[in-house]
């Protein structure tokens, strides 16, 4: 004897299945793989990340939003504490600076001069310019490009193991070393290349931009004034005569 609920029951069962899932975005697929597109992405978005920093961030957004890229993904994770972030970001950063002008720099026999900026000393007309530049270009445009976006690809295509995150890390320190050495030389381009391997170790292990961006800020302001200051030579021989 069949009853009313299994007759209904067989009924479901030879149903066809609702669609249950959105419809495939092929572009986002593409944007996200390593086919031609992905690829283009990728390589226009490395290449603007060092003379075009703001507009190469604002196409790694509208990368990660197109392909559907979690923000996560790119490191940009809401922080625990705004407040908390913002004073270590300051704090770290401009200690990093400090420690890099007086130790580090000295010890590789660069000049206490930073000749590509010694135009800043006393130029008050420069400074806005400059603060900017080093805010949100270098601060949030350099740390989106060289730490989340290219960490992401990098990330997906080499792996996410110990050796292969190393080996991101090294990567994406020697291209913003090597962005930095035209305009800087090989100082600036030591420099950079110990700050990307810092700041990518960091990125590497907490996935989270936000403190970096602020870090990375904060670095360059305090180069900016010691400059600005005149007070290069001095700081270089803080610990070394």
């Amino acid at each position: 004897m069949t009853t009313a609920g299994s007759t209904s029951s067989e009924q479901r069962a030879t149903e066809p299945a609702a669609e249950s899932t959105a419809p495939v975005d092929a572009l986002a697929i593409k944007l996200r793989g390593f086919g031609p597109l992905g690829v283009l992405a990728m390589l226009v978005i490395a290449a603007l990340g060092p003379v075009l920093e703001p507009v190469a961030a604002l196409l790694v957004l509208a990368w990660a939003h197109r392909s559907r890229t979690p923000w996560a993904a790119v490191g940009f994770v809401r922080p625990r504490s705004w407040l908390a972030t913002l004073a270590i970001g300051i704090l770290f950063g401009g200690a990093f600076k400090i420690a890099m002008k007086a130790i580090v720099m000295p010890l590789l026999g660069a000049d206490p001069i930073n000749w590509a900026f010694h135009h800043l000393v006393g130029n008050t007309a420069a400074l806005p310019a400059m603060m900017l530049a080093v805010t949100v270009g270098a601060g949030f445009g350099e740390e989106t490009v060289f730490r989340g976006f290219l960490f992401e690809r990098l990330g997906r295509l080499l792996g996410r193991g110990t050796a292969a995150t190393t080996a991101i890390v090294l990567l994406t320190s020697s291209w913003f070393g090597l962005v930095h050495y035209p305009g800087q030389g090989l100082p600036g381009a030591q420099q950079a290349f110990i700050v990307g391997l810092v700041y990518g170790t960091i990125f590497a292990r907490t996935g989270r931009l936000w403190m970096l961006i602020i870090a990375h800020a904060a670095f360059d302001v305090v180069a900016v004034f010691i400059i600005y200051w005149d007070l290069e030579a001095t700081v270089a021989h803080l610990i070394f005569r």
